[in-house]
């Protein structure tokens, strides 16, 4: 069931983006006298097709991982003498520039009304909080004391662990001193504290940006009862079922679900005599963890089993929401600072900060969407948002075959006068088409591996 959600999870997600960064292309091109034979959402034999009055086929085809528009054109087909006013060719370089520049505007303006749509909803989130510290880490040295709630980083102001996030993979590379201000327990003044970093995260695979500074979020104590079993794993196999408490592993008692995946992680492959509570009736039974392989190489336990959701404390919860016009200039500063930091983890990877193997092609795509479905639409609409952003930066990247490649020759074709030779394009085509399918094999080797 979970393969089913997140492949129409992933269906929903790229057919959304693929429409909007096609019809900014389209929509462009029609105000620019062009003439679109064909406006496809997917690739391949078309699954349904319709024809409008200016003559252009609106299609849905049977692979959906892409799309395309199609327009009148002399270098693709001959052009009746009577419509050659109408091929893309002849429009000026200036309009050409913003028919090509439409497909990835149109997609950041995707993710400006997404999260325009999430600030005027409101969200609700946890409050940064600091949980366990790691003896002898940055945060350990600095005196960061548990309990303390994050204000600020760098200067920056911090509301929730997301932006936290955010704003520590944005200093992947850093070295010097990290200036955290935070709120201790039962204090109501701010301290400030420098943790001593040397190349931040560097190449680290995945990047562990709270681990890393040698701490974690705090978390209430968690009773460790299942909320989900999944068919055909471990726990289903026990005869563990949702619901049941567990209470005890290997005679040892069990206080908290921390405490409870801590000890399969670290028996895979070991039989545990299980001690639960079953509609308030005590039980035995045999659990086997699988062995489960991290990237790392590292074997860890998996028996498939989640935890019962709990409740934050209320004292710990905090709503973000604005009103619909100061909500337009919170989606601008996000939908902006979410496109330089994807540059500038492009960036970071060329020069090896970031490892090539942080790379996701679609089948990480396919789980993220589907996780993201599942926890409601607020996590969903996130992600599109985030993805329509990696979408628009990725095509303006400048690599023939990309609209980046496309704009390229033409403010080339701006400074020289002239336009850039077919044959000079040709080889282009070669080179960007190279380019483009190793990173898709590269994309897809590590989807594998993440998923092995």
């Amino acid at each position: 069931m979970g393969l089913i959600q997140n492949i129409l999870a992933v269906i929903v997600v790229l057919g959304l983006l693929v429409t909007f960064h096609e019809f900014g292309h389209f929509w462009v091109a029609r105000r620019c006298g062009v003439k679109v034979l064909r406006f496809s959402v997917g690739f391949g034999e078309p699954l349904w097709s319709t024809i409008d009055r200016h003559g252009t086929e609106f299609a849905v085809a049977a692979i959906p991982l892409g799309g395309y528009v199609k327009m009148l054109d002399e270098r693709e087909a001959p052009v009746p003498e009577e419509q050659l006013d109408q091929a893309f060719n002849r429009k000026t370089v200036w309009q050409r520039i913003a028919i090509v520049a439409a497909g990835p505007i149109a997609n950041f303006l995707l993710a400006i009304v997404a999260y325009w749509a999430l600030f005027v909803a409101g969200t609700t989130t946890v409050a940064p909080v600091v949980g366990d510290i790691t003896p002898n880490s940055p945060a350990a040295e600095a005196g960061l004391e548990q309990g303390s709630e994050i204000t600020a980083i760098q200067g920056d102001a911090m509301r929730s662990w997301e932006e936290i996030n955010l704003k520590l993979v944005s200093m992947i590379g850093f070295s010097g001193d990290l200036t955290i201000e935070v709120v201790p327990e039962g204090a109501s003044v701010t301290r400030s504290y420098q943790l001593p970093l040397n190349n931040y995260m560097v190449r680290q695979d995945p990047p562990q940006p709270l681990q890393s500074l040698g701490f974690s979020p705090w978390r209430p104590d968690v009773p460790a009862v299942l909320g989900q079993v999944v068919d055909g794993q471990a726990a289903a196999e026990a005869g563990l079922q949702a619901g049941d408490r567990i209470v005890a592993l290997n005679g040892e008692p069990i206080n908290d679900w921390m405490q409870f995946v801590a000890v399969i992680r670290d028996s895979a492959g070991e039989t545990l005599s299980v001690g639960y509570q079953r509609n308030g009736e005590a039980g035995t039974l045999s659990l086997t963890p699988r062995r489960n392989t991290l990237e790392s190489g590292a074997e860890v336990g998996y028996i498939g089993a989640g935890a019962e959701p709990f409740s934050w404390p209320e004292t710990l919860q905090r709503e973000i929401r604005y009103g619909p016009i100061e909500a337009v200039g919170q989606a601008l500063s996000r939908t902006g600072e979410m496109v330089l930091l994807t540059v500038d983890a492009i960036r970071k990877m060329l020069v090896g900060l970031i490892s090539p193997s942080n790379l996701s092609g679609p089948i990480t795509i396919a789980q993220i969407s589907g996780d993201s479905a599942r926890a409601g639409v607020e996590a969903f609409v996130g992600f599109l948002a985030y993805l329509s952003i990696s979408l628009g930066v990725l095509n303006l990247l400048p690599i023939p075959v990309l609209d980046g490649g496309h704009l390229l020759y033409y403010f080339v074709e701006v400074v020289r006068g002239r336009p850039v030779s077919e044959q000079t394009q040709a080889i282009g085509l070669r080179i960007g088409l190279a380019m483009v399918g190793t990173l898709m094999l590269m994309a897809l080797y590590f989807d594998l591996m993440r998923l092995w």
